[in-house]
C-alpha cells in the first residue's frame, strides 16, 4: 500500500519523457496513485498518450488553457471519469521563445500577456474548476523557479511570470484553506525539458548551477519525491510554501572560489 493508494489526481502540462511533469508522474504512480493527464496541443498528443499507457492511467485529454469552455469541457470529463480527486499538479509555462533572450526591456506587450496568461493565471482558473471535485480537501502544487526571486539572465519576462505565479499560490492558500485544500509549490533547479530549450543561455546556466550548489544539478526522480511529500497526507500542516529542490542553489551567495579545496 503505497502513500497514494485510492487516491486520483489530474497533472497538467506532461509533454515527453524529460518532463517534471513526468518525474512527478512516475513517483505518485509508484505509491498507488491513479493519474490522469492533460496535454497542451495535439503535437504533444504522440508522445503523452504512450507515457499514460505505460502506467495504465485511464485518462488523458487535451486542453487549452487560455480557453475557459476548454477547462470547463476538461474537467467535466475529470467528474464523469474519476467523480472527485484528490490532488492536482500544474506544470504548466510558455512564453515566446523571442522573450526567453536578449534585454527584458524589449518586453512586448503581447509575449507578457502570454506569459502570464498561461503560466499564472492557468493555475487560478484550473484551481477553479478542481475545487468542487475535492469534498474532502485536497493538496494543489505548481512548478516554479528561482528566476521569480532573483534575476537570471534570459529568463526574462518568464521570472516575472513565476514571481506571480509564487504569489498566486499564497493566495490561493489563504482561500482554499477554509475547503481543507492545500495549495504549494516546488522550486526545482534547473532541468533539460523541452520548455528549457527555448530559454537562450540555459546549458550555460545549467553547467554554473551544477557547479554552484553544494548538491549540484537535482533530477527528474528528485522533484518527484519531493512531490510524493506536497501531495500526500505527510503535508496536510503545509499551505502556501514555495519548497526548493535546487540542490541547495538558492542558499548560495556566490561560487566557491578555491578550487584546490574538496
Amino acid at each position: 500500500m503505497g502513500l497514494f493508494a485510492g487516491k486520483k489526481g489530474i497533472i497538467f502540462g506532461l509533454a515527453n519523457k524529460n518532463s517534471i511533469a513526468w518525474g512527478i508522474a512516475q513517483a505518485l504512480h509508484e505509491e498507488g496513485a491513479t493519474l490522469g493527464f492533460s496535454y497542451a496541443g495535439e503535437i504533444l498528443q504522440k508522445r503523452v498518450e504512450p507515457l499514460a499507457a505505460s502506467i495504465n492511467s485511464p485518462f488523458v485529454e487535451e486542453c487549452d488553457v487560455t480557453d475557459d469552455a476548454a477547462i470547463d469541457n476538461l474537467f467535466d470529463k475529470v467528474q464523469q471519469q474519476f467523480g472527485t480527486i484528490d490532488f492536482l499538479v500544474h506544470s504548466v509555462a510558455f512564453a515566446p521563445r523571442e522573450e526567453l533572450g536578449g534585454r527584458f526591456v524589449n518586453t512586448s506587450r503581447d509575449g507578457f500577456k502570454m506569459a502570464l496568461d498561461i503560466s499564472c493565471y492557468s493555475l487560478i482558473a484550473l484551481a477553479k474548476r478542481a475545487l468542487p471535485l475535492m469534498p474532502n480537501g485536497g493538496s494543489m502544487m505548481a512548478m516554479t523557479y528561482y528566476g521569480a526571486e532573483k534575476v537570471t539572465p534570459n529568463y526574462n519576462v518568464m521570472g516575472v511570470a513565476k514571481a506571480a505565479l509564487e504569489a498566486t499560490v499564497r493566495y490561493l492558500a489563504w482561500d482554499l484553506g477554509k475547503n481543507r485544500v492545500r495549495v504549494n509549490a516546488i522550486s526545482a533547479g534547473p532541468i533539460k525539458t523541452l520548455a528549457a530549450a527555448g530559454i537562450s543561455g540555459f546549458r550555460k546556466s545549467l553547467g554554473y548551477v551544477g557547479s554552484v550548489a553544494p548538491m549540484g544539478n537535482v533530477t527528474q526522480e528528485d522533484i518527484g519525491n519531493a512531490a510524493r511529500y506536497l501531495l500526500s497526507d505527510w503535508s496536510t500542516g503545509v499551505t502556501g510554501e514555495v519548497h526548493y529542490v535546487d540542490g541547495g542553489y538558492n542558499i548560495m551567495g556566490a561560487p566557491d572560489l578555491d578550487d584546490d579545496e574538496a
